[in-house]
Protein backbone atom coordinates (compact mmCIF):
# COMPACT_ATOMS: atom_id res chain seq x y z
CA UNK A 1 0.00 0.00 0.00
CA UNK A 2 1.33 3.44 -0.94
CA UNK A 3 0.58 7.01 0.00
CA UNK A 4 -0.65 7.83 -3.50
CA UNK A 5 -3.63 5.88 -4.77
CA UNK A 6 -4.20 5.78 -8.54
CA UNK A 7 -5.01 9.29 -9.81
CA UNK A 8 -4.82 10.62 -6.24
CA UNK A 9 -1.81 12.90 -5.80
CA UNK A 10 -1.55 13.17 -2.03
CA UNK A 11 1.52 15.40 -2.19
CA UNK A 12 -0.24 17.97 -4.37
CA UNK A 13 -3.33 17.86 -2.18
CA UNK A 14 -1.28 18.38 0.97
CA UNK A 15 0.44 21.36 -0.66
CA UNK A 16 -2.95 23.05 -0.76
CA UNK A 17 -3.07 23.10 3.06
CA UNK A 18 -0.43 25.54 4.34
CA UNK A 19 -0.97 24.64 7.98
CA UNK A 20 0.32 21.09 7.40
CA UNK A 21 3.85 22.29 6.64
CA UNK A 22 4.58 23.33 10.22
CA UNK A 23 6.27 21.37 12.98
CA UNK A 24 5.17 20.80 16.57
CA UNK A 25 7.95 20.61 19.15
CA UNK A 26 10.34 19.81 16.34
CA UNK A 27 8.08 17.06 14.98
CA UNK A 28 6.12 17.22 11.71
CA UNK A 29 2.47 17.99 12.38
CA UNK A 30 0.26 14.92 12.00
CA UNK A 31 -3.32 16.12 12.11
CA UNK A 32 -5.74 13.29 12.87
CA UNK A 33 -8.62 15.35 14.24
CA UNK A 34 -10.46 16.19 11.04
CA UNK A 35 -13.69 14.74 12.42
CA UNK A 36 -13.81 17.65 14.85
CA UNK A 37 -12.79 20.29 12.32
CA UNK A 38 -10.89 19.97 9.07
CA UNK A 39 -8.02 22.16 7.91
CA UNK A 40 -8.55 24.76 5.18
CA UNK A 41 -7.10 24.70 1.65
CA UNK A 42 -5.59 27.76 0.01
CA UNK A 43 -8.67 28.21 -2.18
CA UNK A 44 -10.87 28.78 0.87
CA UNK A 45 -8.39 31.14 2.51
CA UNK A 46 -7.92 33.07 -0.73
CA UNK A 47 -11.65 33.42 -1.39
CA UNK A 48 -12.27 34.88 2.05
CA UNK A 49 -9.28 37.21 1.96
CA UNK A 50 -10.17 38.45 -1.54
CA UNK A 51 -13.71 39.24 -0.41
CA UNK A 52 -12.45 41.29 2.51
CA UNK A 53 -9.78 43.06 0.48
CA UNK A 54 -11.68 43.85 -2.72
CA UNK A 55 -15.47 43.80 -2.47
CA UNK A 56 -16.87 43.31 1.03
CA UNK A 57 -20.32 44.82 1.65
CA UNK A 58 -23.59 43.70 3.21
CA UNK A 59 -25.73 41.64 0.88
CA UNK A 60 -29.27 41.57 -0.53
CA UNK A 61 -30.05 45.19 0.43
CA UNK A 62 -27.41 47.33 -1.21
CA UNK A 63 -27.65 48.86 -4.70
CA UNK A 64 -23.98 49.74 -5.11
CA UNK A 65 -21.63 47.52 -7.07
CA UNK A 66 -19.81 46.00 -4.08
CA UNK A 67 -23.04 44.87 -2.47
CA UNK A 68 -24.28 43.41 -5.73
CA UNK A 69 -21.01 41.59 -6.39
CA UNK A 70 -20.85 40.20 -2.85
CA UNK A 71 -24.51 39.17 -3.03
CA UNK A 72 -23.80 37.25 -6.23
CA UNK A 73 -20.80 35.53 -4.66
CA UNK A 74 -22.77 34.58 -1.54
CA UNK A 75 -25.76 33.29 -3.49
CA UNK A 76 -23.41 31.29 -5.74
CA UNK A 77 -22.69 29.22 -2.62
CA UNK A 78 -26.38 28.34 -2.45
CA UNK A 79 -26.11 27.07 -6.02
CA UNK A 80 -22.98 25.09 -5.12
CA UNK A 81 -24.63 23.51 -2.07
CA UNK A 82 -27.69 22.57 -4.12
CA UNK A 83 -25.42 20.94 -6.69
CA UNK A 84 -23.43 19.15 -3.99
CA UNK A 85 -26.56 17.55 -2.52
CA UNK A 86 -28.48 17.21 -5.80
CA UNK A 87 -31.26 19.41 -4.43
CA UNK A 88 -34.10 20.14 -6.81
CA UNK A 89 -33.64 23.90 -6.50
CA UNK A 90 -31.40 26.42 -4.74
CA UNK A 91 -34.42 27.60 -2.73
CA UNK A 92 -34.20 24.34 -0.76
CA UNK A 93 -30.84 25.41 0.70
CA UNK A 94 -31.08 27.26 4.02
CA UNK A 95 -27.87 28.71 5.43
CA UNK A 96 -27.26 28.22 9.15
CA UNK A 97 -24.22 28.64 11.37
CA UNK A 98 -23.59 24.91 11.74
CA UNK A 99 -25.32 21.55 12.07
CA UNK A 100 -26.38 22.39 15.61
CA UNK A 101 -28.27 25.48 14.48
CA UNK A 102 -29.79 23.56 11.57
CA UNK A 103 -31.21 20.90 13.88
CA UNK A 104 -32.44 23.52 16.34
CA UNK A 105 -34.15 25.35 13.46
CA UNK A 106 -35.85 22.13 12.46
CA UNK A 107 -36.87 21.29 16.03
CA UNK A 108 -38.35 24.73 16.61
CA UNK A 109 -39.91 25.29 13.21
CA UNK A 110 -40.94 21.86 11.94
CA UNK A 111 -41.21 20.48 15.47
CA UNK A 112 -43.47 23.20 16.87
CA UNK A 113 -45.13 24.26 13.65
CA UNK A 114 -45.88 20.92 11.99
CA UNK A 115 -45.55 18.10 14.51
CA UNK A 116 -48.41 17.70 16.95
CA UNK A 117 -48.30 16.97 20.66
CA UNK A 118 -48.45 13.22 21.10
CA UNK A 119 -46.41 12.48 18.02
CA UNK A 120 -42.93 11.01 18.39
CA UNK A 121 -39.42 11.76 17.16
CA UNK A 122 -36.99 8.86 16.72
CA UNK A 123 -33.24 9.26 17.19
CA UNK A 124 -30.57 6.59 17.64
CA UNK A 125 -28.09 5.67 20.35
CA UNK A 126 -25.28 6.98 18.13
CA UNK A 127 -26.31 10.64 18.11
CA UNK A 128 -24.16 13.68 18.82
CA UNK A 129 -25.59 15.91 21.55
CA UNK A 130 -26.67 18.32 18.81
CA UNK A 131 -29.19 15.73 17.67
CA UNK A 132 -30.38 14.86 21.17
CA UNK A 133 -30.79 18.04 23.19
CA UNK A 134 -33.03 19.99 20.74
CA UNK A 135 -35.49 17.09 20.67
CA UNK A 136 -35.47 16.83 24.45
CA UNK A 137 -36.31 20.53 24.60
CA UNK A 138 -39.11 20.00 22.07
CA UNK A 139 -40.41 17.06 24.11
CA UNK A 140 -40.51 19.10 27.30
CA UNK A 141 -42.09 22.20 25.73
CA UNK A 142 -44.38 20.69 23.10
CA UNK A 143 -45.36 17.24 24.34
CA UNK A 144 -43.44 15.24 21.76
CA UNK A 145 -42.38 11.70 22.67
CA UNK A 146 -38.69 10.94 22.14
CA UNK A 147 -37.87 7.38 21.09
CA UNK A 148 -34.38 5.87 20.93
CA UNK A 149 -33.40 3.32 18.29
CA UNK A 150 -30.78 0.91 19.73
CA UNK A 151 -27.53 -0.20 18.15
CA UNK A 152 -25.72 -3.54 18.21
CA UNK A 153 -22.48 -4.19 20.04
CA UNK A 154 -20.71 -3.76 16.69
CA UNK A 155 -22.05 -0.22 16.44
CA UNK A 156 -24.69 -0.81 13.77
CA UNK A 157 -28.28 0.38 13.87
CA UNK A 158 -30.66 -2.36 15.00
CA UNK A 159 -33.05 -2.24 12.05
CA UNK A 160 -35.63 -4.62 13.52
CA UNK A 161 -35.85 -2.57 16.71
CA UNK A 162 -35.96 0.62 14.64
CA UNK A 163 -38.96 -0.64 12.67
CA UNK A 164 -40.79 -1.59 15.86
CA UNK A 165 -40.55 2.04 16.98
CA UNK A 166 -42.41 3.08 13.83
CA UNK A 167 -45.18 0.50 13.86
CA UNK A 168 -47.80 2.50 15.80
CA UNK A 169 -47.54 5.29 13.18
CA UNK A 170 -47.12 7.96 15.85
CA UNK A 171 -43.63 8.90 14.67
CA UNK A 172 -43.66 12.18 12.80
CA UNK A 173 -39.91 12.54 12.27
CA UNK A 174 -36.82 10.35 12.33
CA UNK A 175 -33.69 12.43 13.07
CA UNK A 176 -30.61 10.27 12.74
CA UNK A 177 -26.91 10.50 12.02
CA UNK A 178 -25.76 9.49 8.55
CA UNK A 179 -22.33 8.54 9.97
CA UNK A 180 -21.37 8.30 13.64
CA UNK A 181 -18.72 10.77 14.78
CA UNK A 182 -17.54 8.22 17.37
CA UNK A 183 -17.79 4.82 15.67
CA UNK A 184 -17.47 5.80 12.03
CA UNK A 185 -20.57 3.68 11.38
CA UNK A 186 -22.79 4.57 8.45
CA UNK A 187 -26.49 3.94 8.91
CA UNK A 188 -28.23 2.23 5.98
CA UNK A 189 -29.83 5.52 5.06
CA UNK A 190 -31.96 4.32 2.14
CA UNK A 191 -33.52 1.56 4.27
CA UNK A 192 -34.01 3.89 7.24
CA UNK A 193 -35.80 6.42 5.05
CA UNK A 194 -37.88 3.87 3.14
CA UNK A 195 -39.17 2.30 6.37
CA UNK A 196 -39.95 5.69 7.89
CA UNK A 197 -41.93 6.74 4.83
CA UNK A 198 -43.88 3.47 4.87
CA UNK A 199 -45.06 4.36 8.37
CA UNK A 200 -45.80 8.00 7.56
CA UNK A 201 -42.70 9.65 9.07
CA UNK A 202 -40.30 12.18 7.58
CA UNK A 203 -36.52 11.80 7.92
CA UNK A 204 -33.67 14.20 8.69
CA UNK A 205 -30.10 12.99 8.28
CA UNK A 206 -27.25 14.60 10.21
CA UNK A 207 -24.58 14.56 7.54
CA UNK A 208 -21.80 16.37 9.40
CA UNK A 209 -19.42 13.42 9.04
CA UNK A 210 -20.81 11.59 6.02
CA UNK A 211 -20.66 14.43 3.53
CA UNK A 212 -16.92 14.72 4.06
CA UNK A 213 -16.23 11.16 2.96
CA UNK A 214 -18.86 10.20 0.38
CA UNK A 215 -21.08 11.73 -2.26
CA UNK A 216 -24.54 12.57 -0.89
CA UNK A 217 -27.55 12.61 -3.23
CA UNK A 218 -30.65 13.57 -1.29
CA UNK A 219 -32.92 12.58 -4.16
CA UNK A 220 -31.45 9.09 -4.41
CA UNK A 221 -31.61 8.72 -0.62
CA UNK A 222 -35.21 9.89 -0.55
CA UNK A 223 -34.47 12.12 2.45
CA UNK A 224 -36.71 14.96 3.59
CA UNK A 225 -34.08 17.04 5.38
CA UNK A 226 -30.28 16.94 5.37
CA UNK A 227 -27.95 19.08 7.47
CA UNK A 228 -24.19 19.54 7.48
CA UNK A 229 -21.59 21.99 8.72
CA UNK A 230 -18.99 23.77 6.62
CA UNK A 231 -15.97 23.55 8.89
CA UNK A 232 -15.73 19.75 8.62
CA UNK A 233 -15.90 20.00 4.81
CA UNK A 234 -12.65 22.02 4.61
CA UNK A 235 -14.63 25.25 4.84
CA UNK A 236 -14.80 27.96 7.50
CA UNK A 237 -16.60 27.88 10.82
CA UNK A 238 -19.87 29.75 11.25
CA UNK A 239 -21.57 28.43 8.09
CA UNK A 240 -23.62 25.30 7.48
CA UNK A 241 -26.52 24.06 5.39
CA UNK A 242 -30.00 22.77 6.12
CA UNK A 243 -31.57 21.24 3.03
CA UNK A 244 -35.27 20.49 3.02
CA UNK A 245 -37.86 19.60 0.45
CA UNK A 246 -39.47 22.84 -0.71
CA UNK A 247 -43.00 21.77 0.18
CA UNK A 248 -41.88 20.99 3.74
CA UNK A 249 -39.98 24.27 4.12
CA UNK A 250 -43.02 26.17 2.84
CA UNK A 251 -45.16 24.54 5.54
CA UNK A 252 -42.76 25.52 8.34
CA UNK A 253 -43.06 28.83 10.21
CA UNK A 254 -39.91 30.94 10.67
CA UNK A 255 -37.91 30.37 13.81
CA UNK A 256 -36.07 33.69 14.22
CA UNK A 257 -37.42 37.13 13.38
CA UNK A 258 -35.60 40.20 12.12
CA UNK A 259 -34.20 41.66 8.97
CA UNK A 260 -34.07 39.85 5.63
CA UNK A 261 -36.67 37.23 6.58
CA UNK A 262 -39.66 39.51 6.10
CA UNK A 263 -41.76 40.57 3.16
CA UNK A 264 -43.36 43.49 5.00
CA UNK A 265 -43.52 44.82 8.54
CA UNK A 266 -46.03 47.05 10.32
CA UNK A 267 -46.80 47.52 13.98
CA UNK A 268 -49.84 45.32 13.51
CA UNK A 269 -48.32 42.39 11.66
CA UNK A 270 -45.46 41.09 9.57
CA UNK A 271 -45.37 38.81 6.54
CA UNK A 272 -42.55 36.50 5.63
CA UNK A 273 -40.14 36.32 2.74
CA UNK A 274 -40.12 33.31 0.47
CA UNK A 275 -38.09 30.19 1.28
CA UNK A 276 -35.19 30.05 2.03
CA UNK A 277 -34.93 33.65 3.20
CA UNK A 278 -37.71 33.38 5.79
CA UNK A 279 -35.31 31.19 7.80
CA UNK A 280 -32.29 33.52 7.46
CA UNK A 281 -32.88 36.44 9.79
CA UNK A 282 -30.22 39.14 10.09
CA UNK A 283 -26.89 39.71 8.42
CA UNK A 284 -25.47 36.27 7.64
CA UNK A 285 -21.93 34.92 7.71
CA UNK A 286 -21.12 36.51 4.34
CA UNK A 287 -17.39 35.90 4.14
CA UNK A 288 -17.73 32.40 5.56
CA UNK A 289 -20.48 31.62 3.06
CA UNK A 290 -18.22 32.59 0.19
CA UNK A 291 -15.49 30.44 1.73
CA UNK A 292 -17.86 27.47 1.82
CA UNK A 293 -18.34 27.69 -1.94
CA UNK A 294 -14.56 27.44 -2.40
CA UNK A 295 -14.50 24.39 -0.13
CA UNK A 296 -17.28 22.68 -2.06
CA UNK A 297 -15.52 23.35 -5.36
CA UNK A 298 -12.25 22.05 -3.88
CA UNK A 299 -13.87 18.75 -2.90
CA UNK A 300 -15.69 18.44 -6.21
CA UNK A 301 -12.45 19.02 -8.13
CA UNK A 302 -10.82 16.07 -6.36
CA UNK A 303 -13.92 13.92 -6.75
CA UNK A 304 -15.83 11.92 -4.17
CA UNK A 305 -14.95 8.59 -5.76
CA UNK A 306 -11.26 9.32 -5.27
CA UNK A 307 -11.77 10.70 -1.78
CA UNK A 308 -13.79 7.64 -0.73
CA UNK A 309 -11.20 5.24 -2.14
CA UNK A 310 -8.35 7.09 -0.44
CA UNK A 311 -10.07 7.15 2.95
CA UNK A 312 -11.19 3.53 2.69
CA UNK A 313 -7.54 2.56 2.18
CA UNK A 314 -6.49 4.70 5.13
CA UNK A 315 -9.14 3.17 7.37
CA UNK A 316 -8.31 -0.40 6.37
CA UNK A 317 -4.61 0.22 6.98
CA UNK A 318 -5.24 1.91 10.33
CA UNK A 319 -7.53 -0.84 11.58
CA UNK A 320 -4.94 -3.47 10.70
CA UNK A 321 -2.03 -1.60 12.27
CA UNK A 322 -3.84 -0.58 15.45
CA UNK A 323 -5.52 -3.94 16.01
CA UNK A 324 -2.09 -5.56 16.06
CA UNK A 325 -1.01 -3.51 19.10
CA UNK A 326 -1.49 -5.39 22.35
CA UNK A 327 -3.91 -3.63 24.68
CA UNK A 328 -5.64 -1.55 22.00
CA UNK A 329 -9.38 -2.03 21.62
CA UNK A 330 -11.09 -0.60 18.54
CA UNK A 331 -14.56 0.66 19.45
CA UNK A 332 -17.18 -0.40 16.91
CA UNK A 333 -16.91 -2.97 14.16
CA UNK A 334 -19.54 -1.85 11.70
CA UNK A 335 -19.20 -3.39 8.25
CA UNK A 336 -19.88 -0.04 6.59
CA UNK A 337 -17.67 2.59 8.21
CA UNK A 338 -15.80 5.77 7.40
CA UNK A 339 -12.50 7.33 8.37
CA UNK A 340 -13.14 7.69 12.12
CA UNK A 341 -11.56 5.27 14.59
CA UNK A 342 -12.20 5.43 18.33
CA UNK A 343 -10.06 3.27 20.58
CA UNK A 344 -8.97 2.59 24.13
CA UNK A 345 -5.65 1.39 25.53
CA UNK A 346 -5.23 -0.78 28.61
CA UNK A 347 -4.23 1.14 31.75
CA UNK A 348 -4.21 4.49 29.92
CA UNK A 349 -6.89 7.16 30.03
CA UNK A 350 -7.87 8.67 26.70
CA UNK A 351 -6.63 12.09 27.81
CA UNK A 352 -3.20 10.64 28.65
CA UNK A 353 -3.05 8.98 25.25
CA UNK A 354 -3.87 12.25 23.48
CA UNK A 355 -1.35 14.18 25.55
CA UNK A 356 1.47 11.76 24.83
CA UNK A 357 0.61 11.67 21.13
CA UNK A 358 0.63 15.46 21.08
CA UNK A 359 4.21 15.45 22.35
CA UNK A 360 5.10 13.64 19.15
CA UNK A 361 3.21 16.14 16.99
CA UNK A 362 0.17 13.85 16.53
CA UNK A 363 -3.21 15.52 17.08
CA UNK A 364 -6.16 13.27 18.02
CA UNK A 365 -9.36 13.85 19.96
CA UNK A 366 -10.03 12.43 23.44
CA UNK A 367 -13.17 12.42 25.57
CA UNK A 368 -16.82 11.52 25.06
CA UNK A 369 -16.97 13.32 21.68
CA UNK A 370 -20.27 15.04 22.55
CA UNK A 371 -21.95 11.64 22.63
CA UNK A 372 -22.31 10.78 26.33
CA UNK A 373 -25.34 8.47 25.91
CA UNK A 374 -23.44 6.46 23.31
CA UNK A 375 -20.47 6.16 25.65
CA UNK A 376 -22.75 4.82 28.39
CA UNK A 377 -24.22 2.33 25.92
CA UNK A 378 -20.66 1.15 25.20
CA UNK A 379 -19.74 1.00 28.89
CA UNK A 380 -17.08 3.70 28.53
CA UNK A 381 -16.45 7.19 29.81
CA UNK A 382 -14.11 8.27 27.03
CA UNK A 383 -12.08 7.14 24.05
CA UNK A 384 -9.26 8.49 21.94
CA UNK A 385 -10.26 9.13 18.34
CA UNK A 386 -8.28 9.41 15.14
CA UNK A 387 -10.18 10.85 12.18
CA UNK A 388 -8.92 11.24 8.65
CA UNK A 389 -9.18 13.86 5.94
CA UNK A 390 -8.36 14.14 2.29
CA UNK A 391 -4.80 15.16 3.24
CA UNK A 392 -4.09 12.21 5.57
CA UNK A 393 -1.39 9.85 4.36
CA UNK A 394 -0.41 6.27 5.15
CA UNK A 395 2.90 7.33 6.71
CA UNK A 396 0.95 9.29 9.31
CA UNK A 397 -1.07 6.21 10.22
CA UNK A 398 2.18 4.31 10.63
CA UNK A 399 3.53 7.06 12.91
CA UNK A 400 0.35 6.89 14.99
CA UNK A 401 0.64 3.12 15.36
CA UNK A 402 4.33 3.27 16.23
CA UNK A 403 3.75 5.92 18.89
CA UNK A 404 0.80 4.03 20.35
CA UNK A 405 3.05 1.00 20.68
CA UNK A 406 5.52 3.05 22.71
CA UNK A 407 2.71 4.46 24.85
CA UNK A 408 1.53 0.93 25.50
CA UNK A 409 5.03 -0.04 26.66
CA UNK A 410 5.16 3.01 28.92
CA UNK A 411 1.90 2.17 30.70
CA UNK A 412 2.67 -1.55 30.83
Amino acid sequence: MTDALPRFDIASIRDEFPILSQTVRGKPLIYLDSGASAQKPRAVIAAMVATMETQYANIHRGLHWMSERTTDAYEATREAAARLLNARDRSEIVFVRNTTEGINLLANSYGRGVLKAGQAVVISQMEHHSNIVPWQMLRDAHGIELRIAPISDDGELDMAAYERLLEDRKVGLVAITHMSNVLGSYVPAERVIKLAHEYGAKVMLDGSQAIVHRKVDVQALGADFYVFTGHKLYGPTGIGVLWGRRELLDAMPPWMGGGDMISSVSYERSTWAEVPHKFEAGTPAIIEGIGLRAAIEFVEAIGYDRIAAHEAALTEHALAKMSAIEGITIIGRAQDRGGVISFTLDRAHAHDIATLLDRQGIAVRAGHHCAEPLMRRLGLDSTARASFGVYTQISEIDALAETLGKIREFFA
